[in-house]
């Protein structure tokens, strides 16, 4: 393509990004028109479908500088994802399709929600993972289902972020050859320049990190071209160091950090499209012959997509196609549940339910932040990523919530990730962003409780429970026992576009009676009851076993009282009123019990009995002793 016709491209890009933040009064005009050159190149080597966003061999395009929407709209309306000039002219306005930063499912081509800096960076890896993972499953020598790039484009804060430097070095440790990172180096952070905050040398931190760095002018539209066809050939993930001015075109504030979050000014775009041969009076404005070359995007992927299926039905690829329609259809009646007759930890009975599920499904993978013996969630005899479905993250808990979040958006994968409970706290933006996003990640979270002993107060979470059930769109389960941590699961399984996390114990737990009334799967139930109970106890996990034992030794003094078992905090608050009330008697006294901080059970409780302090270090049971969660010392509470 002529470099001229490039430059009207881009020209039109940086435009309709400048009105849309000016249209709007907010945004970031900066990063959209720097990356503009970029991203017309760009657009001439990606293999995508906008007729099919949901192709599977499509290339993956993430913008983990989520702020620079201003060019993320533009390319989608461009390309012909469905966004109107309405949609641009509607930016960051109540209900628009064109919200402040990407968000999926929300807008159409919109690969993950990206915003927080560093998260799309991780995203990437786990596409790349993702595909590297169902390549290996469905390819053959002579035949590929899967063979697509993966690309993203980062700034100076996602690689300053610290989860880029976990997730970049997971990436040359696999050596995720169809992984390229475009890295818009203009040199400015909103404070100034980047010299204030960071002197490292990047391409030597890549470089030993095992990829292959390229470097190229990115305003020079051949310097970029030669750049990402070396980078498509690299054995290795590639950086990109795409040198670039902020604001390119917007006359004085180019290379400002004045135009990094706010409107240039109607001045200021008048100036930069009288100066680019663009009539200044005219606003989202395209010319047609620039439209023509962007709308190629729709024939040209119709025809990959097409090709692609083409070549499924004219290759020897029965075996190959059985292997993927496995992977995209998962038959969870082939599910042989373990029964549970025993006391046991519940990390136990998770580790046993979750090798089930794996040896029933074959999209059923993920890993531990190096606590797989621990967390007991190894899948036995079923082999080391990418051939196999036992992932290595080693310590990088946050780029690895963040890469199954993208695994879990590949398509056909159902992706867990598994640290210690009180470790979740490195993982919180990603577990956010898996929320929001309605992604179905399992987040497997073990020693659960003051009950993980000896390793003391750093390692004990308190306020974790309280934190993750305020999460919208999360599910925390803390089973009682193997039977709940199964109920939890089958619900789990059936949630599409929601998030679920186990929350299991150290420490062994009884075997529970079978409920009273009440079902398990609506996240509480009446586990014991004596009729006309003036008492209920509420609990989740191992402090169920201590409010049925609180229970005996009150009947003894002649009191009657009701347990109330409620495994998942969040899914039980959805239930109706009718339902909720059935269990939990409103004219009883309502006491719940949890050796965590339990501000939410004051939703229902008169009263709860909870940690109101960081734990110790000393054996479980001396601790809950200390801190009052014995049957003895509930009693003497009530």
């Amino acid at each position: 393509m002529a470099n001229e016709m490039r430059q009207k491209m881009a020209d039109s890009i940086r435009f309709l990004a400048a009105d849309m933040v000016q249209a709007a009064n907010s945004g970031h005009p900066g990063a959209p028109m720097g990356l503009a050159d970029v991203a017309v190149v760009l657009s001439e080597h990606l293999r995508h479908n906008p007729k099919n966003p949901s192709w599977l061999n499509r290339d993956r395009l993430v913008f983990s500088g989520g702020h620079a929407t201003g060019l993320i709209y533009s390319l989608y309306y461009l390309w012909g994802y469905g966004l109107e000039v309405e949609d641009l002219e509607n930016f960051r306005q109540l209900d628009s399709k064109t919200p402040g930063h990407p968000e999926y499912g929300h807008t159409k081509g919109i690969e993950i929600t990206t915003g927080p800096l560093g998260q799309g960076v991780a995203n990437a890896v786990g596409f790349s993972m993702a595909s590297k993972f169902v390549g290996a499953q469905v390819n053959s020598e002579t035949a590929k289902l899967i063979d697509h790039n993966v690309y993203c484009l980062c700034g100076d804060g996602d690689l300053e972020e610290g989860i880029s430097y976990e997730a970049c070095s997971i990436a040359g440790h696999n050596k995720l050859d169809n992984l390229i990172l475009i890295y818009d180096s203009n040199c400015i952070t909103i404070e100034g320049s980047t010299s204030l905050s960071i002197s490292e040398d990047i391409r030597q931190r890549f470089q030993s990190q095992e990829w292959d760095v390229f470097e190229c002018d990115g305003h020079d539209y051949e310097e970029i071209n030669s750049a990402i066809e070396s980078a498509k050939a690299s054995a290795k993930p590639a950086l990109i160091i795409a040198h670039t001015t902020i604001a390119k075109g917007a006359c004085e504030l180019e290379g400002s950090h004045h135009s990094h979050g706010a409107p240039l000014g109607d001045a200021v775009i008048k100036e930069a499209k009288e100066k680019a041969g663009f009539d200044p009076q005219m606003k989202f404005f395209v010319p047609e012959d620039v439209m023509a070359r962007f709308r190629c995007a729709i024939e040209k992927g119709d025809l990959l997509e097409r090709e692609w299926i083409h070549s499924q039905k004219t290759m020897p690829l029965m075996e190959q196609n059985s292997a993927l329609d496995a992977l995209q259809n998962p038959d969870f009646s082939k599910i042989q549940w373990p029964v549970f007759d025993k006391a046991d930890a519940t990390r136990n009975t998770n580790g046993k339910i979750m090798n089930a599920i794996a040896r029933a499904l074959p999209s059923f993978l993920g890993g531990s932040a190096d606590l797989g013996p621990s967390n007991k969630t190894t899948l036995n005899d079923m082999g080391v990523f990418p051939k196999g479905r036992n992932i290595y993250f080693g310590i990088r808990e946050h780029a690895m919530a963040s890469i199954v979040n993208a695994m879990a958006l590949y398509g056909p994968l159902m992706p867990f990730s598994s640290t210690f409970f009180v470790f979740s706290d490195y993982m919180k933006p990603s577990t956010r962003i898996a929320a929001l996003s309605g992604i179905q990640q399992f987040f497997i979270w073990t020693h659960d409780s003051i009950g993980v002993g000896e390793d003391g107060p750093t390692h004990q979470p308190i306020e974790h429970l309280s934190q993750f059930r305020a999460l919208p769109n999360f599910y925390v389960w803390r089973p009682a026992d193997g039977a709940e941590n199964i109920a939890a699961w089958k619900v789990a399984l059936s949630m599409k576009n929601s998030p679920s996390a186990f929350v299991c114990s150290r420490q062994n737990l009884p075997v529970l009676p079978e409920c009273v009334k009440g079902d398990m799967a609506k996240g509480g139930y009446l586990l014991a009851s004596d009729n006309d109970a003036k008492i209920t106890l509420m609990a989740s996990g191992s402090e169920v076993e201590v409010a049925l034992k609180t229970k005996e030794l009150l009947n003894a003094q002649g009191k009657k009282v009701n347990v109330v078992s409620v495994p998942c905090f969040d899914l039980f608050i959805e239930q109706d009123r009718e339902y909720i009330e059935g269990i939990i008697i409103p004219d009883t006294k309502k006491i719940a019990i949890e050796a965590a901080r339990g501000m939410e059970w004051y939703r229902f409780a008169d009263e709860v009995i909870c940690m109101n302090s960081f734990g110790a270090s000393a054996p479980a049971g001396d601790l809950f002793e200390k801190f009052g969660f014995t049957a003895q010392k509930i009693v003497e509470k009530i």
